[in-house]
């Protein structure tokens, strides 16, 4: 170990560079859904990296006059800002050749001669663990570039830091290629949907409602005390998981929504799982329908649902009483075409849930030379 350098941030091969916050900073109205230069949002680099299903953009024109803010291939983006800590590498599969952070998020652009940038990324993520030592800001969290030059960072030797990112991101390439192969499949059971529940619906079929079909109720709130970073069972908000625990309110296969705040967002539940309370979950009355409720679900407007004002809400009549053409006996047939599409998804699930656990074991192990990887 002793060829390895401690630093912190400040000190490394590392520039830190803020976004553009001037008076050419783009206002609401200069933002399109598409353009020459993706214009980063919150909603843009998440927990696992990068998303790009909500994107907006900037002109060439707008780009030309902003200063900082824009990414070369192997930067790092860090949220500072709201949600903190999110990390997102820009290798070059990301598809979009131009792209700036917005003012709640910094680059890390690594020095290549001395630091390997996967590596780079990687200690990164080890260091999100600790960040609340370096969050400030009360009403709304925020991680100063000030603050950020303290964070310590363990640099082995060039050659160390390769092997230390091929082994780690082999492991996230394995996960990334089960996610779009689970993507790819759900595509192809949505098809199906379309085609036998819209395309090919007749007028005399009945007109059912999502209460013929399913019960449905609200989760319940979990207290602070109960969550347990190591908990066997996830905790499901609106947006997705929020939370580990060792407790669980059910154990079947569900559908759930978010109905406070975020909504519209359809998951499947096959595990034992506590549900929040801004949570609705869609009990199908029969195991086959389930699919057919869950691709209902994902081709409603919940836009046109929300009765909140400040606060977007949905509430269970509604969903009840959301109208289908149906008939007789098309769930049943639709989930005998689809099942073995889902048995699948659940195995990719179950692997992916395998490999990110092996990944988050080795990665603190990794980065700071507990675990040495042969070269």
């Amino acid at each position: 170990m002793s060829e390895w350098k401690q630093c912190t941030l400040g000190n490394s091969p590392i520039e830190i560079i803020d976004g553009d916050r001037g008076v050419n900073y783009p206002s609401q109205t200069e933002f399109y859904n598409s353009g020459y230069c993706l214009f980063l949002n919150a909603k843009n680099v998440c927990k696992d990296g990068f998303s790009f299903q909500e994107c907006q953009f900037i002109t060439a024109e707008k780009d030309s006059v902003l200063r900082k803010g824009k990414l070369n291939k192997h930067d790092i983006v860090l949220t500072t800002r709201g949600t903190v800590g999110n990390i997102a590498y820009y290798s070059e599969h990301i598809p979009y050749e131009n792209i700036r952070i917005n003012s709640g998020m910094v680059i890390i652009r690594p020095n290549q001669n001395e630091l390997y940038p996967l590596f780079c990324y990687y200690s990164l993520i080890n260091l999100r663990f600790n960040l609340d030592t370096y969050i400030s800001g009360t009403a709304q969290p925020q991680l100063p570039i000030k603050d950020m030059v303290n964070m310590p960072l363990s640099l082995p030797p060039l050659p160390t830091q390769r092997a230390v990112a091929e082994v780690l991101s082999s492991l996230d390439d394995k996960i990334n290629l089960l996610t779009r192969q689970n993507a790819t499949l759900e595509v192809l059971a949505q098809t199906f949907f379309r085609q036998w529940f819209t395309e090919e619906a007749q007028k005399d079929w009945d007109i059912m409602k999502i209460s013929d079909f399913a019960d449905v109720t609200t989760g319940k709130g979990l207290r602070r005390e109960f969550f347990d970073d190591d908990g066997q069972y996830p905790v499901l908000g609106a947006n997705g998981e929020i939370g580990r625990t060792n407790s669980y309110l059910y154990n079947e296969r569900l559908i759930v929504t978010g109905r406070v705040g975020t909504h519209g967002k359809i998951f499947l539940i096959n595990d034992k799982v506590w549900i929040s309370d801004n949570v609705l979950i869609i009990k199908p009355k029969q195991p086959h329908y389930i699919y057919g409720l869950y691709f209902w679900l994902k081709n409603l407007d919940f836009a046109s649902l929300n009765v909140g004002s400040t606060q977007p809400l949905i509430t269970q009549t509604d969903i009840k009483n959301q109208e289908l053409l149906y008939s007789n006996g098309l769930f049943e047939k639709f989930a005998n075409t689809v099942d073995n599409l889902f048995e699948k998804i659940e195995r990719n699930n179950a692997q992916i849930q395998t490999l990110q656990k092996l990944r988050d074991t080795l990665l603190p192990k990794l980065i700071s030379g507990e675990v040495r990887v042969k070269q």
